[in-house]
């Protein structure tokens, strides 16, 4: 008996939280793409994508998302949030590229029902 509505963004993120997962990466202004506080810097083989989020707008195509869930060579999690269209959070390309450089290795663990 699956439940099969739509989530929304910060529903996945507070069922994140709840589960422990509560750090972010962010590209930083030298296009390094930085966990949290400056607490680690990665490179793309330095992660594997578990899970993707997808969220789309009901009203306006510009509103779409990607959550992703990574995870780090000593087993850390942590989020990266990719929205696109109008309202892209990164303007260049490093971002996307540094994301399609990243293994993806979807894990059902990580499925939010």
């Amino acid at each position: 008996m699956g439940n099969h509505n739509l989530k929304t963004l910060s529903q996945v993120l507070n069922t994140l939280i709840k589960r422990g997962i509560t750090k972010e990466i962010c590209m930083n202004d030298q296009n390094q793409m930085v966990l949290g506080k400056d607490e680690k810097i990665y490179k793309p083989e330095d992660l594997v994508i578990v899970k993707s989020y997808r969220f789309e707008g009901d009203s306006n195509p510009d509103d779409n998302a990607v959550l992703y869930l990574l995870q780090d060579k000593e087993g850390e999690l942590a989020t990266i949030l990719d929205s696109y269209g109008a309202e892209s959070n990164y303007s260049g390309e490093e971002f996307d590229f540094f994301l399609r450089q990243v293994p993806i290795k979807e894990n059902p663990e990580y499925d939010i029902n």
